[in-house]
């Protein structure tokens, strides 16, 4: 009996040892894979998909192969908060997401809580750094930066006009109109209106109406493409000719879609193109050849999974505790989108904004191109 016991004993062991040596990491995928931001959701999916999927073609970590399991928070912050929550029941280690800053702040503390190492290739919001967790990260720049740079290019070339500030009342619209208005109002312009707007609202009449009355010449936008392709398009039709700004939060191609030919001509802050850098152009490539153009944060999700996979190799841990503390002392990191380096709130180390400006091009389509720093 005694030797029977030790044979099953030594059988379940080496079917353990198998099993660990085939264990999958798990990177959780968190974004709107549903409702009006999608698009980048989509995006988020596309680029740690196609990372994970290069990473286990050339051996995985440490011959282990990367699994994601996606998560849609449709931009809710208590369906993010649920997301999380089944991350840490699936067994996730690692999280890449999610897109809004009003779901990144709350989902990333009970990532914080369980262990789980969350990097963000989009959200911009200062707070969701700036508590003091250990875990988090963000392959982006930050709002207060953003914020510095728009108001730099309005005041070198629209500092003598009726500025209004309008934003989507949600952390990533207001927190970015609330920095924009920082640093203008400290160079002494001081906006004609400060209006917050219902996100999801057809009907936008009511909104420019006052900005008509208050002769607004330049409009500053903080919120995503759905509402600002919608305001600027009613804009046009109710014959309200001023010039408009927004952030990151604009750039899709789905903008255009929206705003129709008033889109010419609206400004954005956004990272100099990333597909541009020489870094990335096998992989951008690799995208187009099917049938993907990866725009906006495709390759800043990409490059959130390299920083996961070359800690884990380089420290020979997967101790999220050690690699934070691992990623913030041991950079930069090779990524598609070029070297990052994180400082010790978890903020890459380099400026990532300059501006845009959205144009026909020679294929008759609108694109943002960029017009300086």
């Amino acid at each position: 009996m005694k030797a029977y016991i030790r044979l099953a004993a030594g059988v379940l062991l080496s079917c353990g040892l198998a099993h660990a040596a085939r264990a999958d990491i798990l990177v959780g995928v968190a974004g709107p894979i549903t409702g009006p931001n999608a698009v980048f959701g989509l995006q988020l999916q596309k680029g740690a998909e196609q990372a994970a999927a290069d990473i286990n073609a050339a051996g995985g970590i440490d011959g282990e192969q990367i699994k994601i399991v996606l998560g849609d928070d449709a931009s809710d912050a208590k369906q993010g908060v649920s997301v999380a929550n089944k991350f840490v029941a699936d067994g996730v280690q690692y999280v890449i997401g999610h897109y809004n800053s009003g779901v990144s702040i709350p989902a990333s503390e009970v990532y914080a809580e369980n262990g789980m190492l969350n990097i963000t290739p989009a959200s911009t919001n200062p707070v969701y750094t700036e508590r003091g967790l250990w875990n988090t990260f963000r392959a982006n720049g930050r709002d207060d930066q953003q914020g510095e740079i728009a108001a730099k290019y309005i005041l070198e070339n629209f500092k003598d006009g009726k500025i209004a500030i309008v934003h989507d009342k949600q952390p990533y619209g207001q927190g970015l109109a609330e920095e924009t208005k920082k640093a203008l109002n400290a160079a002494g312009i001081t906006e004609v209106l400060l209006e917050g707007i219902t996100p999801g609202e057809k009907d936008y009449s009511a909104l420019i109406s006052k900005m008509k009355a208050a002769g607004t010449t330049f409009i500053y936008y903080g919120g995503y493409h759905t509402e600002a392709g919608l305001i600027k398009r009613q804009m046009k039709d109710l014959g309200l000719d001023a010039k408009m700004m927004a952030g990151d939060g604009v750039n899709s191609n789905e903008l255009a879609s929206i705003a129709g030919d008033a889109v010419d001509g609206i400004l954005m802050t956004f990272a100099s193109d990333p597909r541009k850098n020489p870094a990335g152009k096998e992989i951008v490539d690799k995208f187009r050849a099917a049938g993907f153009e990866p725009e906006g944060y495709t390759l800043y999700s990409y490059a959130s999974l390299q920083v996961i996979a070359q800690a884990i190799g380089k420290s020979k841990s997967k101790d999220s505790a050690t690699l934070a503390e691992f990623i913030k002392a041991n950079g930069p990191f090779s990524t598609v989108i070029g070297d990052l380096g994180f400082d010790a709130k978890g903020d890459l180390t380099r400026p990532e904004f300059v501006i845009y400006e959205w144009k026909k091009g020679d294929d008759g389509n609108y694109a943002p191109v960029e017009i300086g720093g």
